[in-house]
């Protein structure tokens, strides 16, 4: 892209703003999880398993996240669109790599990827813009890769912006996102969902674990 998109250049700004103090609020937040721990194992171990290339957690934040799936095995690497937030991940975890860039331009081949992790990180992209996420996302994983979204699931049946805090997001019902995935090439392979946990914003947790449909090329 030779210019970001107002909404990508208001959300590198906003996450920017707050880098440190997320970085702070957030730092911990898998110890008090064990469903989410349970899927990004499950993700790590087949990612890992398929020897397609490295992983790449696109839209990183401050690294933590990252750093959970190396403890998992995984040759892995961070992408986020705030370069604060990305100065913050390699200050605090100097010995992985993360790049600035945006998840619908990455400077990637085709194929190079064995994985790829979306945690809450596409929850901020206008819905008429998502397939390009998806189209970019098949585009860098290898025949057969993996790939984790993670996001907030909309209590109806509808798309719904909600107030992030930093910067709006979106709320996908489940289905609707996995029917979206699969029109991009991406077969489902398991999905979990859990209820928020004292202190979250009051809006159901989806994780869809998906596989590059090897068919179509």
């Amino acid at each position: 892209m030779t210019e970001p998109s107002s909404y990508l250049a208001t959300t590198a700004d906003s996450y920017d703003a707050v880098a440190v103090l997320y970085a702070e609020l957030f730092r911990n937040e898998l110890d008090g999880q064990p469903l989410d721990r349970a899927v990004l194992a499950a993700f790590a171990e087949l990612a890992g398993s398929a020897g397609g290339g490295p992983v790449a957690e696109l839209g990183c934040g401050p690294g933590r996240v990252t750093a959970h799936l190396r403890n998992l095995g995984l040759d892995v690497f961070g992408v986020d669109l705030s370069p604060v937030m990305i100065d913050t991940a390699r200050e605090t975890y100097p010995d992985l790599r993360f790049e600035v860039g945006s998840m619908d331009a990455l400077d990637l081949a085709d194929g190079e990827l064995g994985g790829i992790l979306s945690w809450y990180s596409v929850i901020h992209t206008p819905p008429q813009h998502l397939p390009a996420y998806f189209a970019e996302f098949r585009r860098v994983l290898a025949p057969g890769g993996h790939l984790l979204p993670g996001f907030f699931e909309a209590e109806d049946e509808q798309v719904t912006p909600f107030d992030h805090k930093v910067t709006t997001a979106y709320a996908w019902p489940i289905d609707d996102l996995a029917r979206l995935a699969g029109d991009a090439g991406f077969t489902e392979i398991g999905r979990m969902t859990r209820q928020p946990c004292e202190g979250e914003r009051p809006l159901r947790h989806g994780r869809l674990l998906m596989r590059k449909d090897e068919r179509l090329g």
